[in-house]
Protein backbone atom coordinates (compact mmCIF):
# COMPACT_ATOMS: atom_id res chain seq x y z
CA UNK A 1 0.00 0.00 0.00
CA UNK A 2 1.65 3.30 -0.87
CA UNK A 3 1.42 6.84 1.23
CA UNK A 4 -1.70 8.33 -0.41
CA UNK A 5 -4.14 5.02 0.35
CA UNK A 6 -2.70 4.93 3.56
CA UNK A 7 -3.35 8.84 4.00
CA UNK A 8 -7.33 8.42 2.75
CA UNK A 9 -8.02 5.52 4.63
CA UNK A 10 -6.61 7.20 8.17
CA UNK A 11 -8.81 10.07 6.82
CA UNK A 12 -12.05 7.78 6.69
CA UNK A 13 -11.46 6.59 10.35
CA UNK A 14 -10.69 10.22 11.17
CA UNK A 15 -14.03 10.86 9.80
CA UNK A 16 -15.67 8.26 11.22
CA UNK A 17 -14.30 9.51 14.89
CA UNK A 18 -15.85 13.16 14.11
CA UNK A 19 -19.06 11.55 14.47
CA UNK A 20 -18.12 10.05 17.93
CA UNK A 21 -18.14 13.47 20.09
CA UNK A 22 -21.76 13.59 19.11
CA UNK A 23 -22.77 9.89 19.57
CA UNK A 24 -20.58 9.71 22.88
CA UNK A 25 -22.30 13.10 24.01
CA UNK A 26 -25.89 11.22 23.42
CA UNK A 27 -24.76 8.31 24.97
CA UNK A 28 -23.37 9.17 28.31
CA UNK A 29 -26.51 10.88 29.05
CA UNK A 30 -27.89 7.77 29.23
CA UNK A 31 -25.30 4.89 30.20
CA UNK A 32 -22.10 5.53 32.63
CA UNK A 33 -19.24 6.81 30.64
CA UNK A 34 -16.81 3.48 31.56
CA UNK A 35 -20.17 1.41 31.29
CA UNK A 36 -20.34 3.16 28.15
CA UNK A 37 -16.94 2.19 26.75
CA UNK A 38 -17.12 -1.18 28.55
CA UNK A 39 -20.40 -2.04 25.59
CA UNK A 40 -17.90 -0.76 22.94
CA UNK A 41 -14.83 -2.75 24.02
CA UNK A 42 -16.86 -5.49 24.28
CA UNK A 43 -18.69 -5.64 21.03
CA UNK A 44 -15.23 -4.54 19.15
CA UNK A 45 -13.92 -7.91 20.81
CA UNK A 46 -17.18 -10.01 19.69
CA UNK A 47 -16.29 -8.37 16.26
CA UNK A 48 -12.98 -9.29 16.07
CA UNK A 49 -13.66 -13.08 16.74
CA UNK A 50 -16.27 -13.34 14.30
CA UNK A 51 -14.99 -11.52 11.68
CA UNK A 52 -11.09 -13.03 12.33
CA UNK A 53 -11.53 -16.26 13.98
CA UNK A 54 -8.49 -18.15 12.45
CA UNK A 55 -6.20 -15.65 12.95
CA UNK A 56 -6.50 -15.97 16.67
CA UNK A 57 -5.35 -19.33 17.85
CA UNK A 58 -1.95 -18.67 17.94
CA UNK A 59 -0.80 -15.54 19.70
CA UNK A 60 3.23 -15.51 20.30
CA UNK A 61 4.29 -13.79 23.90
CA UNK A 62 5.35 -10.93 22.10
CA UNK A 63 2.09 -9.60 20.34
CA UNK A 64 0.48 -10.84 24.00
CA UNK A 65 2.95 -8.20 25.41
CA UNK A 66 2.63 -5.59 22.20
CA UNK A 67 -1.27 -5.58 22.25
CA UNK A 68 -1.17 -5.34 26.01
CA UNK A 69 0.60 -2.11 25.69
CA UNK A 70 -1.75 -1.03 23.29
CA UNK A 71 -4.70 -1.65 25.29
CA UNK A 72 -3.68 0.47 28.44
CA UNK A 73 -2.72 3.60 26.49
CA UNK A 74 -5.87 2.67 24.24
CA UNK A 75 -8.22 2.47 27.54
CA UNK A 76 -6.77 4.88 29.56
CA UNK A 77 -7.17 7.53 26.18
CA UNK A 78 -11.20 6.25 25.94
CA UNK A 79 -11.46 6.64 29.84
CA UNK A 80 -10.51 10.12 30.95
CA UNK A 81 -11.98 11.44 26.85
CA UNK A 82 -15.30 9.74 27.82
CA UNK A 83 -15.09 10.81 31.44
CA UNK A 84 -13.68 14.87 30.32
CA UNK A 85 -17.02 14.42 28.46
CA UNK A 86 -19.45 14.03 31.36
CA UNK A 87 -18.19 17.81 32.42
CA UNK A 88 -17.18 19.45 29.17
CA UNK A 89 -18.55 20.69 25.96
CA UNK A 90 -18.18 19.15 22.39
CA UNK A 91 -16.15 21.91 21.36
CA UNK A 92 -13.75 22.08 24.02
CA UNK A 93 -12.90 18.05 24.31
CA UNK A 94 -12.43 18.37 20.63
CA UNK A 95 -10.07 21.31 21.09
CA UNK A 96 -8.36 19.57 23.55
CA UNK A 97 -7.67 16.06 22.26
CA UNK A 98 -6.34 17.93 18.61
CA UNK A 99 -3.47 18.78 21.05
CA UNK A 100 -2.35 15.18 20.35
CA UNK A 101 -1.18 16.53 17.25
CA UNK A 102 1.30 18.83 19.29
CA UNK A 103 2.21 15.99 21.95
CA UNK A 104 3.05 13.60 19.41
CA UNK A 105 5.82 14.93 18.10
CA UNK A 106 7.64 15.44 21.08
CA UNK A 107 7.03 12.07 22.78
CA UNK A 108 8.38 10.54 19.35
CA UNK A 109 11.66 12.38 19.51
CA UNK A 110 12.02 11.19 22.95
CA UNK A 111 11.19 7.69 22.50
CA UNK A 112 12.97 7.47 18.98
CA UNK A 113 15.65 9.91 18.93
CA UNK A 114 14.32 11.16 15.44
CA UNK A 115 15.20 14.51 14.09
CA UNK A 116 11.96 16.41 13.17
CA UNK A 117 12.05 18.18 9.65
CA UNK A 118 11.48 21.65 9.35
CA UNK A 119 8.66 20.83 7.04
CA UNK A 120 7.08 19.00 9.34
CA UNK A 121 7.60 21.51 12.68
CA UNK A 122 5.65 23.98 10.00
CA UNK A 123 2.66 21.57 9.31
CA UNK A 124 2.69 20.95 13.33
CA UNK A 125 2.72 24.82 14.36
CA UNK A 126 -0.48 25.03 11.19
CA UNK A 127 -1.99 22.30 12.76
CA UNK A 128 -2.28 23.36 15.99
CA UNK A 129 -3.32 27.15 14.86
CA UNK A 130 -5.66 25.85 12.79
CA UNK A 131 -7.63 23.77 15.73
CA UNK A 132 -7.67 27.03 17.70
CA UNK A 133 -9.18 29.31 14.93
CA UNK A 134 -11.80 26.78 14.31
CA UNK A 135 -12.55 25.53 17.65
CA UNK A 136 -12.09 29.29 19.57
CA UNK A 137 -11.97 27.03 22.93
CA UNK A 138 -13.13 28.52 26.02
CA UNK A 139 -9.88 27.96 27.64
CA UNK A 140 -9.81 30.83 30.75
CA UNK A 141 -12.31 28.99 32.24
CA UNK A 142 -10.29 25.51 32.56
CA UNK A 143 -12.87 22.62 34.49
CA UNK A 144 -11.89 19.09 35.41
CA UNK A 145 -13.81 17.91 32.25
CA UNK A 146 -10.43 19.92 30.25
CA UNK A 147 -8.33 18.67 32.50
CA UNK A 148 -8.98 14.98 32.00
CA UNK A 149 -8.89 15.25 28.33
CA UNK A 150 -5.37 16.72 28.41
CA UNK A 151 -4.56 14.01 30.13
CA UNK A 152 -5.89 11.74 27.70
CA UNK A 153 -3.87 12.94 24.87
CA UNK A 154 -0.67 11.58 26.09
CA UNK A 155 -2.24 7.94 25.98
CA UNK A 156 -3.25 9.00 22.32
CA UNK A 157 0.21 10.12 21.59
CA UNK A 158 1.94 7.47 22.77
CA UNK A 159 -0.85 4.73 21.37
CA UNK A 160 -0.08 6.45 18.43
CA UNK A 161 3.67 5.95 18.22
CA UNK A 162 3.26 2.13 19.61
CA UNK A 163 2.00 1.24 16.56
CA UNK A 164 4.40 2.49 14.51
CA UNK A 165 6.83 0.47 16.51
CA UNK A 166 4.99 -2.78 16.46
CA UNK A 167 3.51 -2.70 13.27
CA UNK A 168 6.41 -1.16 10.78
CA UNK A 169 8.15 -3.59 8.72
CA UNK A 170 5.02 -6.06 8.26
CA UNK A 171 2.47 -6.64 6.30
CA UNK A 172 1.52 -9.83 8.54
CA UNK A 173 -2.72 -9.88 8.63
CA UNK A 174 -2.54 -12.18 11.90
CA UNK A 175 0.01 -9.81 13.41
CA UNK A 176 -2.85 -6.74 13.03
CA UNK A 177 -5.42 -8.41 14.08
CA UNK A 178 -3.97 -10.05 16.96
CA UNK A 179 -3.10 -6.37 18.16
CA UNK A 180 -6.21 -5.20 17.46
CA UNK A 181 -7.98 -8.21 19.63
CA UNK A 182 -5.42 -7.71 21.89
CA UNK A 183 -5.75 -3.95 23.00
CA UNK A 184 -9.46 -4.69 23.64
CA UNK A 185 -9.05 -7.79 25.57
CA UNK A 186 -6.41 -6.20 27.58
CA UNK A 187 -7.97 -2.88 28.16
CA UNK A 188 -11.31 -4.11 29.25
CA UNK A 189 -9.96 -5.15 33.15
CA UNK A 190 -8.85 -1.60 33.75
CA UNK A 191 -12.06 -0.05 32.51
CA UNK A 192 -13.61 -2.60 34.97
CA UNK A 193 -11.80 -1.94 37.93
CA UNK A 194 -12.03 1.28 37.28
CA UNK A 195 -16.21 0.98 37.22
CA UNK A 196 -15.95 -1.25 40.10
CA UNK A 197 -13.89 1.44 42.63
CA UNK A 198 -15.20 4.79 41.46
CA UNK A 199 -18.34 4.61 39.83
CA UNK A 200 -20.33 1.26 40.74
CA UNK A 201 -22.57 3.35 43.35
CA UNK A 202 -23.37 6.13 40.49
CA UNK A 203 -23.83 3.66 37.93
CA UNK A 204 -26.89 4.54 35.73
CA UNK A 205 -28.34 2.63 32.82
CA UNK A 206 -30.86 3.42 30.98
CA UNK A 207 -31.79 1.45 27.67
CA UNK A 208 -33.56 3.10 24.91
CA UNK A 209 -33.15 3.96 21.07
CA UNK A 210 -30.84 6.85 21.50
CA UNK A 211 -28.26 4.58 23.92
CA UNK A 212 -28.76 2.01 21.15
CA UNK A 213 -27.75 3.77 18.21
CA UNK A 214 -25.04 5.48 19.74
CA UNK A 215 -23.31 2.12 21.48
CA UNK A 216 -23.97 0.24 18.07
CA UNK A 217 -22.34 3.23 16.26
CA UNK A 218 -19.04 4.14 18.54
CA UNK A 219 -18.55 0.13 19.19
CA UNK A 220 -18.64 -0.91 15.07
CA UNK A 221 -17.72 1.93 13.22
CA UNK A 222 -15.17 4.07 15.73
CA UNK A 223 -13.88 1.28 17.78
CA UNK A 224 -13.68 -2.12 15.75
CA UNK A 225 -13.49 -1.01 12.13
CA UNK A 226 -11.35 2.61 12.80
CA UNK A 227 -8.78 0.73 14.65
CA UNK A 228 -8.36 -2.23 12.16
CA UNK A 229 -7.60 0.58 9.45
CA UNK A 230 -5.53 2.61 12.19
CA UNK A 231 -2.83 -0.92 12.71
CA UNK A 232 -2.85 -1.87 9.49
CA UNK A 233 -2.07 1.52 7.68
CA UNK A 234 -0.43 3.40 10.03
CA UNK A 235 2.76 2.52 9.48
CA UNK A 236 2.83 3.45 5.72
CA UNK A 237 2.80 6.63 6.90
CA UNK A 238 4.50 8.11 10.25
CA UNK A 239 3.56 9.46 13.58
CA UNK A 240 3.71 12.66 12.82
CA UNK A 241 1.53 12.58 9.57
CA UNK A 242 -0.77 10.35 11.46
CA UNK A 243 -0.94 12.72 14.28
CA UNK A 244 -1.82 15.26 11.87
CA UNK A 245 -4.52 13.45 10.00
CA UNK A 246 -6.36 12.82 13.15
CA UNK A 247 -6.25 16.42 14.22
CA UNK A 248 -9.16 16.48 11.60
CA UNK A 249 -11.67 15.07 13.99
CA UNK A 250 -13.09 18.98 14.81
CA UNK A 251 -13.43 19.30 11.09
CA UNK A 252 -15.81 16.18 10.15
CA UNK A 253 -17.15 16.43 13.74
CA UNK A 254 -18.55 20.08 12.36
CA UNK A 255 -19.85 17.97 8.85
CA UNK A 256 -22.01 15.74 11.13
CA UNK A 257 -23.26 18.40 13.68
CA UNK A 258 -24.08 20.54 10.51
CA UNK A 259 -25.97 17.68 8.94
CA UNK A 260 -27.54 16.04 12.24
CA UNK A 261 -28.05 19.24 14.54
CA UNK A 262 -28.02 21.78 12.63
CA UNK A 263 -24.95 23.39 13.36
CA UNK A 264 -23.17 25.87 11.35
CA UNK A 265 -19.68 26.85 11.41
CA UNK A 266 -18.44 30.08 10.98
CA UNK A 267 -16.40 31.96 8.52
CA UNK A 268 -13.74 31.92 11.23
CA UNK A 269 -14.54 27.92 11.36
CA UNK A 270 -13.99 27.21 7.45
CA UNK A 271 -10.67 29.36 7.58
CA UNK A 272 -9.58 27.21 10.75
CA UNK A 273 -10.56 24.32 8.77
CA UNK A 274 -8.57 25.42 5.54
CA UNK A 275 -5.72 25.59 7.80
CA UNK A 276 -5.92 22.30 8.80
CA UNK A 277 -6.20 20.59 5.95
CA UNK A 278 -2.99 23.09 4.69
CA UNK A 279 -1.12 20.76 7.64
CA UNK A 280 -1.79 17.80 6.43
CA UNK A 281 -0.28 18.12 2.67
CA UNK A 282 2.08 20.61 3.62
CA UNK A 283 4.79 17.75 3.96
CA UNK A 284 3.57 16.21 0.78
CA UNK A 285 3.17 19.56 -1.36
CA UNK A 286 6.65 20.10 -0.36
CA UNK A 287 8.31 16.39 -1.33
CA UNK A 288 6.40 17.00 -4.58
CA UNK A 289 7.90 20.61 -5.62
CA UNK A 290 10.92 18.87 -4.31
CA UNK A 291 11.18 16.46 -6.73
CA UNK A 292 9.93 18.73 -9.80
CA UNK A 293 12.92 21.03 -8.65
CA UNK A 294 15.38 18.47 -8.97
CA UNK A 295 14.08 17.05 -12.42
CA UNK A 296 14.64 20.05 -14.09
Amino acid sequence: MNHWKAKILLLLGTSIWGATFIFTKIGIDHCSPTLYIILRFLIAVLLTYIFFAKHLHKINKQTIKQGTLLGIFFSCGFLLQTFGLKYTSVNNSAFITELTVVITPFVFWFISRQKIKTISKIAIFLGFLGVIIMTNPDINNLNTGDVLTLFSTVFWALYIIYIDIFTRGTKEIALNVQLLAMQFVSGLPILILYFIFFEKNIVYFNINTELIVSVLFNAILASFLVSLIQISVQKYTNPINAALIFALEPVFASIFSFFMLGEVLSFQGYIGALVMLLAVFLVDIYNIFCSRVKRT
